[in-house]
């Protein structure tokens, strides 16, 4: 049965449609601005109609992490997500042993999701390639020099499904696993690394695309060296994942970020690992003990251990500590997310053919409904 939103604000990619209507028809908008004389209808007075959120960063939420390694794990977080408004998004990996990775990275593959959830749309392999002193909360027993072969091996289990990796490009100075995972579709992003800003040069020249979690677990700025984190804010070719929480990043650098490098070039994620929508306690990150407490989960010796931030959380703190208005949330959670990930095709915007992930929210961006795939959730 088609469903007809009527009444309501429509945010496309470039207009916003006042007072608009919307058709939804077996999981993909089937018309805008047209009304449907047989079906569902649904008015949307006074409630602005937006893109569902894409994740590309996260580890779990609910209880559930990725790293379980079980197709209950992964419906758990699909089914937690529609409720912050995302309604797809990249399981991510943590550093972890071999065999461990390899399930997971076979797991993930294989999984199949229903009816309501949030789209699993691949994995985002975060380490092992990273540089061991920004090691962060990746286990350190367990980073790899970057491996050409091991990775040729994974994208062979993975079957087209690994989505990003992050790693430190300077790892891989003549840049032939960068080389590779671009050549094969993989964006690339420099994240737990070390690299100076000639370094991102270099590598940004090779292929990566992407900065993961700007400004932590890399070199900021300097005056005489302004590092990865200057090179985000010169490097037109780069898009940096922000997480803003209010912990890894202070309200005066999402300012500075948001102004000086804009909502074209950053993607809103959450790097939210398994205590996300539980109460305060302890859990576990790639097998290491994670306390969290008032807003905060961290290791033993003090370390972030990701965050316990929702997407629509971070939404209406951008919306609260900058300027940006609701068309730029929607760039940073929704259009770039979409790009970055070769999906923008399907997703990401509001336009007839594209996937019915919806979200129905009032000028403050608190959620009302949530569709996913054109299923109400």
């Amino acid at each position: 049965m088609r469903t007809l939103i009527k009444n309501i604000n429509i945010y496309t990619e470039f207009n916003v449609l006042k007072n608009s209507s919307l058709v939804i028809d077996e999981g993909v908008i089937e018309s805008i601005g047209e009304d449907c004389v047989d079906g569902y209808e649904i008015d949307g007075e006074g409630l602005n109609l937006v893109p569902g959120f894409i994740e590309g960063h996260i580890h779990g939420a609910d209880g559930f992490d990725v790293m379980d390694g079980t197709d209950e794990a992964l419906s758990g977080m699909a089914r937690f997500l529609p409720k912050e408004g995302t309604t797809s998004f990249v399981a991510t990996t943590i550093t972890s042993d071999q065999k461990s990775l390899e399930q997971v990275i076979q797991q993930v593959s294989q999984y199949q999701g229903s009816k309501g959830e949030a789209e699993v749309l691949g994995l985002h392999i975060e380490g092992p390639f990273v540089e061991p002193s920004k090691a962060g909360a990746q286990p350190k027993d367990f980073i790899l020099k970057p491996d050409l072969d091991l990775m040729k091996h994974w994208v062979s289990l993975a079957q087209g499904k690994i989505k990003t990796v992050t790693m430190a490009p300077e790892l891989d100075p003549d840049g032939q696993l960068i080389n590779y995972l671009v050549e094969n579709g993989i964006n690339v992003s420099a994240g737990h690394t070390n690299a100076n800003f000639a370094d991102i040069i270099k590598a940004v020249k090779q292929g990566v695309s992407q900065m993961t979690h700007l400004c932590n677990a890399m070199n900021g700025i300097h005056h005489r060296e302004i590092g990865a984190v200057g090179a985000a804010f010169l490097l037109e070719g780069l898009t940096s994942e922000v997480i803003a929480d209010g912990v890894h990043l202070s309200k005066d650098m999402l300012k500075l970020l948001y102004q000086s490098i804009g909502p074209e070039r950053l993607m809103l994620i959450t790097d939210s690992m398994r205590a996300k929508g539980k109460p305060d306690g302890t859990y576990t990150l790639g097998g290491q003990k994670v306390t969290v407490s008032n807003g905060m989960a961290t290791l033993d010796d003090g370390t972030l251990a990701g965050s316990i931030l929702t997407m629509d959380q971070g939404v209406r703190n951008m919306l609260n500590e900058t300027d940006a208005t609701l068309k730029d949330v929607i760039q940073m959670a929704s259009v770039n997310p979409a790009k970055q990930l070769g999906i923008f095709n399907r997703k990401g915007s509001i336009q007839v053919g594209k996937d019915a992930d919806l979200l129905m929210v009032d000028d403050s961006f608190n959620i009302i409904k949530t569709y996913s795939r054109g299923v109400s959730v």
